[in-house]
C-alpha cells in the first residue's frame, strides 16, 4: 500500500504558504510523508478566481498581519514580527526561475534544489526584509545555495520556460481548486484525495493522511 501523498503550491510572497512550507520541512509528523511542493503565482490564482487580496480588504489586512505572527509564534517559525515596507512585492521573477530550476532538474533531483532556494528565499523575505525579487538579491542568494552556474541557468530560463510553467502550474493549481495559499492536494493510504486550505488547517491534513497529530505546542491549536 503506498504512503500518504501531499502537494503544496507556493508563491514566497505568502507568509501564510511560508509557515505551511516550514513545518512540513521541519515536523517530524510527515517525515513518512511524500512531499511535492509546486511553485505558482498566486496573484494568477487570485485574479482567476475572482478574490480580493486580503490586503484590500478593510480591518483584514491588519488582521492578517497579526495572525501570521500568532502562527509563527506558535511553531517556532522564524519572521519578523514587523509589518514589511513594499508588501506585498511581485514575485514573478522569482516564482519563474523557481519553475525554470525544476526544468533544469526534473523530479527528485529538482524537488532537491527547490528546496534548497525556498529554504534560502523565505528567511531571506520574511526575516532580513531583503528585496529578493530584485533580480540582483535573487542571484545572489540562489548562487549561495545553489551555485552561480545553476542560478545562472534557472534565471535565463525564467523569461521563457520558467514563465510557460508557472502558467501551467497556476492552471494546475487553479484546477486543484486553489483560491489561495497554503494549499494543500492530500492523498492518503487508500488513495483517497482531498484539498484543504490554509495553515490553520493542518489537524484535518493530518486527520486525513492518517498520521498522528501531536499533542503539544503550535498543534493543540490546530484544526
Amino acid at each position: 500500500m503506498p504512503g500518504p501523498r501531499l502537494t503544496l503550491y507556493v508563491d514566497t510572497v505568502s507568509p501564510f504558504a511560508y509557515e505551511a512550507y516550514y513545518i512540513l520541512r521541519n515536523d517530524p509528523v510527515f517525515k513518512k510523508c511524500e512531499i511535492i511542493y509546486v511553485p505558482i503565482f498566486l496573484g494568477g490564482v487570485m485574479k482567476a478566481c475572482g478574490n480580493t487580496p486580503p490586503i484590500k480588504v478593510k480591518n483584514k489586512d491588519k488582521w492578517i498581519d497579526v495572525e501570521r505572527v500568532r502562527w509563527a509564534r506558535l511553531f517556532s517559525i522564524p519572521m519578523d514580527e514587523k509589518t514589511l515596507d513594499g508588501f506585498p512585492p511581485l514575485t514573478l521573477l522569482i516564482m519563474r526561475t523557481l519553475c525554470a530550476l525544476t526544468i533544469l532538474y526534473p523530479g527528485s533531483q529538482g524537488q532537491g534544489k527547490l528546496m534548497k532556494a525556498l529554504d534560502a528565499l523565505y528567511p531571506a523575505y520574511w526575516v532580513e526584509h531583503k528585496k529578493t525579487n530584485e533580480r540582483e538579491v535573487l542571484a545572489e542568494i540562489l548562487g549561495k545555495v545553489l551555485g552561480e552556474e545553476d542560478a545562472g541557468k534557472a534565471m535565463k530560463m525564467a523569461g521563457k520556460e520558467g514563465k510557460e510553467l508557472l502558467g501551467e502550474n497556476t492552471d494546475r493549481a487553479l484546477a486543484d481548486g486553489a483560491f489561495g495559499l497554503p494549499w494543500f492536494v492530500a492523498t492518503n493510504g487508500e488513495g483517497k484525495t482531498e484539498t484543504f486550505w490554509g495553515v490553520d488547517h493542518f489537524g484535518q491534513v493530518t486527520a486525513h493522511l492518517g498520521l498522528e497529530k501531536p499533542k503539544m505546542g503550535g498543534w493543540k491549536a490546530m484544526l
